[in-house]
């Protein structure tokens, strides 16, 4: 069967960086093709190809076998070619009906909107994708998994034949996950084309009918999705075995170092007790809306609570106040690091030094730079921060290396206790692997970690105990050492 797209031959540099050198791929009617690879591997680059944004410096991409020497994206959207990005490119201010019929309005050329017609269009569009969405609501406050399959919805509005799909389930619970693949069954099965671009490698095990492996721009492996293993795909991308990893051996004297009792909030949470041991990490997790992500704000002091208590090391740190929790030794990496965590434009070492600042001043305030300067370049070296040097801007570091950089900042401020939310979201497998070795050399020195995460692998590795929250409420005590990912699977099934 002709492909749709293929791509052969294409190498495209910028500057001094070659991103692909002489990569080929296919997409044929009713075909799943998984494209993986670390931060940097060209993914995105040859994304941008595909969709005629990129010219490539050689190559050629056919359209259902016919030669494109310059693939511009109009053309590429002629030919059925649409690509739904990570932030999903919909108009945030507009309504769902506006967003899905606003290219056919302004096709048309009409001098008013036909408001009937907007609404035609838009239901046509669901239809397509097996949902109802209140035409009506501002896409600003649709979930993101609705704005995914707005996004779905309008690609099939223009006769897409080809969907790319930007790393899809980032922000999507299991099931959410699951109801999107529904999606993309229904259309493989009427010959549409997916490329499905992601880091969850169980994903793209499951959802895939073939996978093509991208390392440092090169296409080194290709080939049904049934011959690769977890393990396989990851020596691929980053050509190196990786050990899965074991959580760390229990603390040898039980210590408590950290202990939340009766802890609420209105609306968001309620009696949440815990103690977390010295050179422990306690994983907690739950389904969207648990609870979960606004327990570790109010952990920090970033959110009010209405009562109970937080102590670390005996002495109690008043709650809602983020600079007692940080002179205590709590510190907190938030899931969004650009928005949350870092100053992007600022240079790593003024980000490593902002948490702890007061310790690299003398008696008159003055910043002792030689301190400094020691001080971030024993944490970069510690962590494996890739970058030329201190002073480069930490918005030029690829994920893994920003996700770093956020640990550097607070393990130079003397940190306790650390509590981490998703601290491995959209990081590349191999970038993930050092996180996580780092977490665990860390808690061997006596280190507390609380763990937040529904990255099933990363919590089962990493801790040995996990509690689930559901509705506001820790429901269960879970200890990793009985339990595999399916086991865990289905107690967080159960909360549903």
């Amino acid at each position: 069967m002709k492909p749709v797209v293929a791509a052969q031959g294409i190498s495209k540099h910028f500057g001094g960086v070659q991103a692909l050198r002489d990569v080929s791929l296919s997409l044929h009617p009713g075909q799943v093709r998984s494209l993986v690879g670390e931060n940097g591997s060209g993914k995105s680059t040859l994304i941008k190809i595909l969709a005629g944004v990129y010219q490539p410096d050689s190559g050629t991409i056919h359209l259902d076998g016919v030669p494109c020497q310059h693939l511009h994206a109009r053309q590429a959207v002629r030919a059925g070619v649409q690509v739904i990005y990570q932030d999903f490119s919909l108009f945030a201010n507009l309504t769902v009906a506006e967003n899905l019929a606003l290219n056919t309005q302004i096709q048309s050329c009409r001098r008013f909107v036909n408001w009937r017609q907007v609404r035609r269009i838009a239901t046509e569009a669901l239809a397509k994708v097996g949902h109802e969405i209140d035409l009506d609501k501002s896409v600003a406050d649709l979930t993101v998994a609705q704005k995914q399959l707005v996004a779905i919805a309008k690609a099939l509005l223009h006769d897409a034949r080809v969907i790319v799909m930007d790393e899809p389930t980032t922000a999507l619970t299991k099931r959410e996950v699951a109801a999107l693949f529904r999606v993309i069954d229904d259309l493989r099965a009427k010959g549409l084309s997916i490329l499905f671009v992601s880091h969850k490698l169980q994903e793209v095990r499951e959802i895939s009918d073939t996978i093509t492996v991208l390392r440092s721009g090169r296409k080194v492996a290709e080939g049904d999705a049934s011959q690769f293993s977890r393990d396989d795909l990851v020596f691929h991308m980053t050509g190196r075995r990786v050990e899965t990893g074991t959580p760390p051996s229990r603390p040898g004297a039980s210590q408590v170092l950290f202990e939340v009792r009766n802890l609420t909030r209105r609306n968001a949470f309620e009696q949440i007790c815990f103690e977390v041991q010295r050179g422990e990490i306690l994983g907690i997790t739950g389904l969207l809306g648990s609870g979960r992500a606004e327990l570790a704000l109010a952990l920090f002091g970033l959110e009010p609570v209405d009562s109970g208590t937080i102590r670390l090391e005996g002495r109690d740190i008043r709650l809602g106040n983020v600079s007692e929790a940080v002179i205590a030794g709590l510190a907190y990496v938030p899931e969004d690091r650009t928005l949350e965590g870092l100053f992007p434009p600022q240079s790593i070492e003024r980000n490593m030094a902002i948490a702890g600042l007061g310790s690299f001043a003398n008696r008159f305030g003055w910043l002792r730079p030689g301190q400094l300067r020691a001080t971030v370049d024993r944490w970069m070296k510690d962590l494996s921060i890739r970058a030329p040097a201190q002073q480069t801007a930490v918005e030029n570091l690829s994920g893994g290396n920003q996700q770093k950089v956020v640990l550097g900042k607070w393990l130079a401020a003397h940190t306790k206790l650390l509590i981490l939310n998703g601290p491995t979201v959209g990081v590349d497998i191999g970038a993930k692997v050092d996180v996580h070795e780092r977490i665990r050399s860390l808690v061997e020195q006596g280190l507390g970690v609380i763990l937040i995460s529904d990255d099933l692998p990363e919590l089962l590795s990493l801790s040995r105990r996990v509690l689930l929250m559901s509705r506001g409420r820790i429901v269960k005590e879970l200890t990793c050492e009985s339990l595999d990912h399916d086991a865990l699977a289905a107690e967080l099934a159960e909360l549903e």
